[in-house]
């Protein structure tokens, strides 16, 4: 497929940090094989870490930029802090790579991913949002790719499970099938741990939505670049590891989780479709809740609270911002 000319000047790569000193080092020292071929420059915004995170990044990556927003201000206020601090830059960013701090990139994923933007798809839509096949610690792969939330895919799931769900498209948001992971696939969104955006994506879909504190962040966004033209698409030869957030174990973060999917919808769609939404979502939760389940005993109570709704909950003192969606 054709490519659109690509935009001069480095690649930033952006992280946003809490607490993420443990996780750091290794990622630091990832990165020269990662960005191998590529003109880059990294910018850690950090969220008020209280472990020496910035300490770390000051004694192993000295030439980094330090963005200190002095408030643990959420993932997308990470992510424009660091993006704001690339506007100096003369001649501007060639893209952007929006790196969670517990990703450990394979050599050269970063090339493969930045040399994919602009790809210019059959529909007119060019490739805006580069991802790569995320891999657990154990070398399993990561279910990554997403479709648009909807009020049928939300019932699929609460009725039987996203990962059985997953092989019918109308039925979940979460791509399973194998072979979505081993070709150069376009989705919806994709999980935010790792992506690549180009210059002009990000010109035209401006700062991330700052509102929603974590979780839905990278929807929104990948959503609002689709509807500008830009394409969300799997890299299959750009691989890295995740190892992970604990929002599936966090009542805190399971509940922010499951409130601003809810208020995504909201934006999106109208009344009767969101209270459609809400009602789905409440049945996944408080099924799941029957069986057990305390992160989805907090979701529930939380979607049933008018003032929950209205405002998901904001910064926790165990809330890590390397968790994703």
């Amino acid at each position: 497929m054709p490519l659109i000319p690509k935009a001069e000047g480095p690649v930033a790569v952006l992280v946003v940090t809490w607490n993420s000193a443990a996780v750091l080092p290794e990622f630091l020292a990832s990165l020269p094989a990662a960005m191998a071929g590529l003109d880059w420059r990294l910018v850690v915004a950090d969220n008020d870490s209280a472990d020496g995170t910035v300490e770390v990044v000051r004694a192993l990556a000295p030439h980094a930029t330090v963005i200190q927003t002095g408030r643990n201000a959420g993932y997308a206020a990470g992510v424009n802090a660091a993006l704001g601090a690339t506007a100096a830059w003369e001649g501007g960013i060639r893209a952007a790579m929006v790196c969670n701090p517990d990703i450990r990139m394979r050599e050269g994923c970063a090339r493969l991913l930045v040399d994919a933007l602009g790809t210019a798809l059959p529909d007119g839509a060019t490739v805006g949002i580069s991802v790569p096949v995320l891999r657990e610690a154990d070398g399993s792969v990561v279910r990554s790719l997403r479709r648009e939330p909807s009020v049928g895919r939300a019932f699929g799931e609460a009725v039987i499970g996203n990962t059985r769900a997953g092989r019918f498209p109308r039925l979940s948001e979460l791509v399973t099938d194998p072979a979505a992971y081993t070709a150069p696939t376009r989705a919806d969104w994709a999980t935010g741990a790792l992506m690549a955006l180009s210059r002009d994506c990000l010109e035209a879909c401006g700062p991330w939505d700052e509102s929603f504190f974590l979780y839905s962040e990278e929807t929104e966004y990948c959503l609002r670049a689709r509807d500008a033209g830009f394409a969300t698409r799997l890299q299959p030869q750009a691989t890295a590891v995740h190892l992970g957030g604990d929002s599936r174990v966090s009542p805190f973060l399971w509940t922010l989780l499951t409130l601003n999917r809810v208020r995504l919808h909201r934006r999106r769609h109208g009344a009767a479709a969101t209270a459609a939404f809400w009602a789905a979502v409440l049945l996944r939760e408080t099924s799941r809740a029957a069986l057990g389940r305390a992160p989805s005993r907090a979701a529930a109570a939380a979607l049933v609270s008018p003032s929950q709704l209205r405002r998901a909950p904001g910064p926790a003192p165990r809330a890590p911002l390397s968790a994703t969606s």
